[in-house]
């Protein structure tokens, strides 16, 4: 699959290679910031990594204190930069320092955009966590053309939103196309099993997106459009299906549920499907849901889920509940799950397509550590080192793009031997 589908004037793209640094992690006191400091500090001093030694690298935030302190408990000195999302001036001196940017301060759609504009401008790589799907497209709108002039490659969501959903659907295909000689029309992602705790910084993400939604009419047409982030004048209008409530799956013999990052998910999906010139195929369908088990306490797991996350959009969507939830229910910003609850967790979908010839394949992708921060900060430092080190601005040119669209089989392999995910095909 080429991932090289842009014609961008290379001449107005900066030579980011005779940067200082070739990855500031911006952000780097938050949670999972901390988590992903620490994995690029010892990923980085590790022998067996030969590419590692090359690499220099840089933490960054607002607080010198708090920045210090983590440079302190590092196993190996990092640089520091003071940069603050309120002072334009700061995110470009830093931006302007190292090839790629990574960033972990969300919610995006409240502090995102100022250093997204400052990457675009500047011709600096960019990745992020994000799972607001509203932010990538309001940027996206904003940026595209300063990002395309200038080389600066913006590469949304590359941590569990949405990197084993957008790299698995890619490897499904792949597989797909080597064995049949055609790729699925129709993949269906299932979260197998997944262990793992939720910090703030999630909860106040998507706090922030229940209240948009809540108080703008027009950002729930948005929320809802599948093709959000197909920014083509052509974008498929092919009917998606979005399993919202209780379903019996009786292929599988399971009972299913709602998948809260399905509304991210699959709206990167069609947009790489869009970015490799609909390889995919344009009638191409995708939705995600978590498996739950047969029978009577199936049953009543899909429904209890479906009403637990109802009941919990509803609420964040009212200013009253959610302010209650925030304040005295719900994780604070800064707080997560334990080291030993991240190593102890792990995730493990499956993906089941179909060609148009019936031809069927089964494969899954697992991670080795908690979801949402254990594994989301390897996917996350993996991606920023891949488009640093692997993947050239002649090669993938400047512009948003999406995991699998920018990296395809580089990431992959880089996250199966640093990362701890697998991708496998499995018996039909």
């Amino acid at each position: 699959m080429d991932t090289n589908t842009d014609t961008t004037n290379h001449t107005a793209t900066n030579n980011t290679k005779k940067r200082p640094y070739a990855v500031v992690l911006y952000g780097a006191t938050s949670f999972v910031g901390q988590i992903t400091a620490h994995y690029l500090t010892h990923f980085l001093s590790n022998a067996k990594n030969k590419d590692g030694s090359n690499v220099t690298w840089a933490i960054a935030g607002r607080d010198e204190t708090k920045l210090n302190d983590l440079q302190s408990k590092l196993a190996s000195k990092v640089d520091t930069i003071i940069a603050n999302s309120n002072d334009a001036a700061s995110l470009d001196a830093m931006t302007k320092q190292t090839q790629v940017i990574i960033s972990t301060v969300g919610p995006y759609l409240k502090y995102g955009e100022p250093l997204i504009k400052s990457c675009a401008e500047n011709g600096t790589d960019y990745v992020d966590l994000t799972g607001e799907a509203i932010f990538i497209k309001d940027m996206m709108d904003k940026y595209q053309e300063a990002a395309k002039q200038s080389g600066a490659r913006i590469v949304n969501s590359c941590g569990f939103d949405s990197i084993p959903s957008d790299l698995g659907v890619y490897f499904t295909q792949k597989q797909a196309e080597e064995r049949f000689g055609e790729t699925c029309d129709v993949i269906h992602m299932r979260v197998k099993a997944a262990k793992g705790g939720l910090s703030g910084g999630t909860i106040a993400s998507m706090a922030t997106i229940f209240e948009e939604v809540g108080e703008d009419k027009s950002r729930r047409k948005q929320v809802a459009n599948p093709y959000l982030l197909n920014d083509d004048k052509d974008a498929p209008s092919v009917r998606q299906d979005n399993i919202s409530k209780p379903k019996y799956d009786s292929e599988h013999k399971r009972w299913l549920a709602p998948f809260v990052m399905a509304s991210i998910n699959t709206r990167i999906v069609h947009r790489t499907n869009q970015l490799l010139g609909y390889e995919y195929g344009r009638q191409f369908k995708y939705d995600e849901a978590m498996w739950m088990k047969d029978g009577v306490k199936g049953q009543l797991s899909s429904y209890a889920m479906s009403a637990g996350l109802f009941g919990f959009a509803t609420a964040m969507m009212i200013k009253p509940s959610r302010e209650l939830l925030s304040k005295h229910v719900l994780p604070k910003s800064g707080s997560g799950p334990s080291k030993e609850e991240q190593e102890n967790g792990y995730f493990d979908i499956r993906l089941f397509g179909q060609t148009t010839d019936n031809q069927t394949i089964n494969t899954k992708v697992t991670g080795d550590k908690d979801p949402g921060y254990g594994s989301t900060s390897r996917m996350l430092a993996q991606a920023a080192l891949c488009l640093a080190q692997d993947i050239s601005k002649d090669d993938v040119a400047g512009g948003f793009w999406t995991p699998a669209a920018a990296m395809g089989d580089t990431l992959l392999s880089r996250l199966e031997e640093h990362a701890g995910l697998r991708f496998e095909v499995l018996d039909a």
